[in-house]
């Protein structure tokens, strides 16, 4: 077995917890599913360890260790906070990170039946994210540019999802995203990755935002694709209207990287329909579903 089939069970979270913050190790140990990069498991009520699976490096977890204790504190929603760092070892000779549990089921596996409570309450999380970040902020890596910058990976989606009778609206969203202006005001603090496995939701809204690991410094259209992508039919007009900081330009770019980000769910479950590596068969639906609110959308 390689380093990066490492098999993460229980048992081996439990003795890597006693062995480096025994003081926690009475707590209960219980799989999260889901996951990819990194895997979670619960530990306790209020705690959960996240395990760097297969991530070639363990970025993603030292961004969430160095910024999200800055972040969270003024953001309005829960957010995991890092409290403890797990260090490489002979049992595992990767990085793990016990963090705070962020309460709630994954849209994935949910709904949102409040849909504008809902758009309210993300657009007042956005709002309180994306203030301008300190020089020393991460840049985006695979994400984070403008939507001409991604064409290959958007034609690449649409070829392999194939969304049949709304594929010419679905290329005229992306064609009007590529021929909008470029982000002109200072680089945003930005999740860089909402979508329905990365926020949590209860009673009919949306109740907490998870997986910082792709956080970046940049555009907020990354961000704001999720008035489609998370977000029901007909919620993106009072999304917009409460966040109130996007210009014509940033909605046009927002709607084309929802439409690649909804292709690219899709694709995840259509992978998951194969029995594939990493595909996930609870994002295909959530996948077309958004898709058809961008290109059902009047913008």
């Amino acid at each position: 077995m390689t380093e990066r089939e490492i098999e993460i069970t229980a048992d081996l979270v439990r003795e890597l917890v006693r062995e480096q913050h025994p003081d926690l190790a009475g707590l209960a140990v219980r799989e999260v599913a889901g996951g990819w990069g990194n895997q979670m498991w619960r530990l306790g009520d209020e705690l959960a360890v996240r395990m760097q699976r297969m991530d070639p490096t363990p970025e993603h977890q030292f961004k969430e260790r160095r910024w999200l204790p800055v972040l969270a504190p003024r953001l309005p929603l829960p957010v995991p906070t890092p409290v403890r760092d797990g260090a490489p070892s002979a049992r595992f000779p990767k990085h793990w990170t016990v963090m705070t549990w962020v309460p709630g089921e994954p849209l994935d596996h949910g709904m949102i039946s409040r849909g504008e409570h809902a758009a309210e309450t993300l657009a007042g999380f956005l709002r309180a994210l994306h203030v301008e970040a300190p020089a020393e902020a991460p840049a985006g890596s695979d994400r984070g540019g403008h939507p001409k910058e991604c064409t290959d990976g958007f034609e690449r989606f649409l070829r392999a999802v194939d969304p049949g009778d709304i594929t010419a609206d679905v290329r005229a969203v992306w064609d009007d995203a590529v021929a909008a202006p470029e982000w002109e005001g200072p680089p945003l603090w930005v999740h860089g990755d909402l979508h329905p496995a990365n926020v949590v939701v209860s009673d009919g809204t949306l109740t907490g935002v998870v997986d910082f690991g792709d956080m970046f410094a940049g555009d907020p259209a990354w961000d704001l694709a999720a008035a489609w992508v998370l977000l029901p039919a007909g919620a993106a007009a009072r999304f917009f209207d409460v966040y109130a900081r996007a210009d014509e330009a940033t909605i046009r770019r927002a709607r084309g990287l929802a439409a690649m980000k909804s292709l690219f769910l899709m694709l995840m479950g259509q992978n998951g329909d194969r029995g594939l590596p990493g595909g996930k068969p609870t994002w295909g639906p959530a996948g077309r579903a958004a898709l058809e609110r961008v290109t059902a959308d009047p913008r």
